[in-house]
């Protein structure tokens, strides 16, 4: 397996294995070419024989100077629970930290119980949102009208 920078040719091949990993949901919108026009130094392919199993696209913030954001991760459900998102945040962490950024931001839903564990596991701390719902801090209306977020940071060593 090998980790590479996303290239913006990759966009045509990643783009409907989104929606298949996750279960024929259209996920396009979550996703734009223009991601892999923009962010090819900090987002990431991991591939297996050619074939890609694991992708991170994130980016360095404009406005923050010390941050660097996690937009969108997945792994190929044949290769879950094989650390393929924990290889991925590592080296992404190792990209940012060559651009002097310390602290790495992400969002998830409330209800992806997978992604919060994945993240808390991770070192990720939730920041302070306006309500809390078993245990869970929650930004009201973070993603757009009742689209409720967990909002994670972490800070590198």
């Amino acid at each position: 397996m090998n980790i590479r920078s996303v290239q913006s040719s990759d966009y045509y091949t990643l783009s409907p294995l989104i929606n298949e990993w996750w279960g024929g949901r259209n996920m396009s919108d979550k996703l734009p070419k223009l991601f892999f026009d923009h962010f090819t130094n900090t987002s990431l392919i991991m591939e297996k024989d050619g074939e890609i199993i694991g992708f991170l696209i994130g980016f360095l913030s404009q406005s923050k100077t010390n941050e660097a954001f996690i937009h969108f991760v997945g792994v190929h459900p044949d290769y879950r629970k094989q650390n393929i998102a924990k290889r991925l945040y590592d080296v992404f962490f190792h990209v940012v930290k060559q651009y002097h950024r310390n602290i790495v931001k992400c969002v998830t839903s409330p209800i992806n119980e997978v992604s919060i564990a994945f993240h808390t596991n991770l070192g990720f701390r939730m920041e302070k949102g306006d309500k809390v719902i078993e245990n869970i801090s929650i930004h009201s209306n973070y993603g757009g009208e009742n689209q409720d977020r967990v909002l994670f940071y972490k800070i590198l060593p």
